[in-house]
């Protein structure tokens, strides 16, 4: 069973990321100390992270995490404005990222922490 909305952002707050923005569906985080961007989209009632996709070259290393979920097809919303887009359905193309879902707290706190790893060289 995947954690909640609620205490994705109670965690990631915990976790010290930043909150930028939130704009209906999506909310802009920071990682702490870094100037990475991720964003918390709520589908429906499924809360997940979505990250570059740019990071795809870690997606099997993502989802070797215990409880991490990777999303099978990109997310797409348009207020992921930090990320490239893609030509899908728009002629203009839409912001796009991959998507994590989480199975427990530990989970998330094990993703973040992959996550600066790999930023940090």
């Amino acid at each position: 069973m995947a954690i909640e909305h609620y205490e994705i952002v109670s965690l990631l707050s915990e976790l010290e990321c930043r909150t930028n923005f939130s704009i209906k569906k999506v909310t802009e985080y920071m990682l702490p100390k870094l100037k990475e961007p991720f964003y918390l989209y709520l589908d429906g009632k499924q809360a997940q992270l979505v990250i570059r996709p740019a990071y795809e070259v870690f997606k099997a290393d993502f989802a070797e995490l215990e409880g991490v979920n990777a999303k099978e097809q990109y997310c797409h919303y348009s207020e992921m404005t930090r990320f490239p887009k893609r030509v899908q359905k728009s002629v203009n193309g839409i912001h796009y990222g991959l998507a994590f879902s989480f199975d427990s707290k530990d989970a998330l706190k094990a993703f973040i922490a992959k996550l600066i790893q790999i930023n940090q060289g």
